[in-house]
C-alpha cells in the first residue's frame, strides 16, 4: 500500500541505479560495459510483466526477439560465453490462462537459440512453479539453452530440486514473493541456510547452480564450502545497482579459493512507464525494499565502481 502513495518521479528517481533505461539498445551498452569495465557477465531482462492487454504481449514478444538478435550481431563479446543471456517473466506474456505463454515462450527460446543466446524462464509467485518448471525442463530436454529459476523461500522446492535434469541452469534465489506461512518459510537466514543446501545438491547432480543473493556471507560460504565441487558448473548473480564491487572481485578473483563468474541481472524497459511500475511492484511485494535502496544509495556513494 505505501508504495502506491509513493510519487512517480521519486519512485522513478530510486529506480535509476537497478535499471539500465528505456530502450534496447542502453541494455545492451549497459551489458557491455559491465564486461569491459569490470568483467562481469550479464542476463538482459524486459521489464514488461504483469500485463492486461493483448497488445502488450505482442510487444513483449517483438522486444525480445529484436534483444536476441542484437546480443547476437554485438561484436563487443569476443566470445560466445561472454555474450548477455536474456530472462524472461512468464507473466510478460499472457493476460489469461497460464498455459497461453507456452506458444511465444517456446518460439522465443527457439529464436535464442538459432541465435546462440541462452534463455532463463523467471520464477513468479508459487501458482506458476509447476508450469514454469514443466516448460522450461521441456525445452531443454529438447536440446535447447534453457534455464529456470527456484524459491528457497518455498517448501516444495527441496522436492522440486529432483526435476531439474542434468546440466541445466538452475538460477537459486530466496524469492521476493510474499507467501503464506504455510508454504513458505518465512525467516530471511533459514531461507539462505536452504540456498547453500540446495546448492549443494544439485551441483552433486550435475546442474549448473547460479547462486542468486547479495549476502555476502552465504556467497563466501557457497564458494568456499560448495563451488570446489564443480567449479565449472557454478556461477554467482546478483541485481544491477546492488554495490557489491568487493565481493565481484572476491568471487571473480578466486580470493575464497574458487574463482567463479559473476553474472549481472540488468533489467531494462521500453519507456520509464514500465521501469517505474517495476520498482513499485518490487516495494508492493516486499516493502523492506525502500529501506534497501536508501542503504544502497549511502553505501554507493562509498564504494566503487558501482554495478
Amino acid at each position: 500500500m505505501f508504495a502506491r502513495l509513493v510519487p512517480g518521479p521519486l519512485v522513478r528517481w530510486f529506480a535509476r541505479p537497478y535499471v539500465a533505461g528505456d530502450s534496447i539498445a542502453e541494455g545492451l551498452d549497459t551489458a557491455a560495459r559491465l564486461l569491459q569495465d569490470q568483467g562481469l557477465l550479464t542476463t538482459l531482462d524486459l521489464l514488461g510483466e504483469g500485463v492486461t492487454r493483448p497488445q502488450q504481449v505482442e510487444a513483449n514478444v517483438r522486444v525480445y526477439r529484436e534483444l536476441i538478435a542484437g546480443i547476437a550481431r554485438d561484436d563487443r563479446y569476443g566470445l560466445a560465453e561472454q555474450r548477455p543471456s536474456v530472462s524472461l517473466k512468464p507473466s510478460a506474456f499472457t493476460t489469461g490462462p497460464l498455459e497461453a505463454v507456452r506458444e511465444p515462450i517456446t518460439a522465443l527460446a527457439e529464436h535464442a537459440h538459432e541465435h546462440g543466446v541462452a534463455l532463463t524462464i523467471d520464477m513468479e509467485e508459487r501458482r506458476w512453479t509447476d508450469f514454469t518448471l514443466d516448460l522450461a525442463c521441456g525445452l531443454f530436454d529438447r536440446g535447447l539453452d534453457v534455464g529456470t529459476v527456484l524459491q528457497t523461500r518455498l517448501h516444495r522446492t527441496r522436492d522440486d530440486l529432483d526435476r531439474i535434469p542434468t546440466g541445466m541452469r538452475l538460477r537459486l534465489v530466496i524469492g521476493i514473493y510474499p507467501e503464506p506461512e504455510e508454504v513458505a518459510l518465512i525467516d530471511k537466514r533459514a531461507m539462505k541456510e536452504r540456498m547453500v543446501e540446495h546448492g549443494r545438491i544439485l551441483l552433486d547432480r550435475g546442474v549448473k547452480v547460479e547462486f542468486a543473493t547479495h549476502d555476502d556471507e552465504f556467497v563466501e560460504r557457497f564458494v568456499r564450502e560448495e563451488a570446489g565441487r564443480a567449479p565449472d558448473h557454478c556461477e554467482v548473480q546478483m541485481l544491477l545497482g546492488v554495490p557489491r564491487a568487493g565481493t565481484h572481485r572476491a568471487v571473480r578473483e578466486g580470493s575464497w579459493t574458487t574463482p567463479l563468474p559473476v553474472r549481472i541481472y540488468v533489467p531494462f524497459a521500453i519507456g520509464w512507464d514500465d521501469a517505474t511500475a517495476y520498482l513499485r511492484r518490487r516495494m508492493e511485494e516486499s516493502p523492506s525494499m525502500i529501506w534497501l535502496v536508501l542503504r544502497n544509495f549511502a553505501r554507493r556513494r562509498s564504494d566503487r565502481p558501482v554495478v
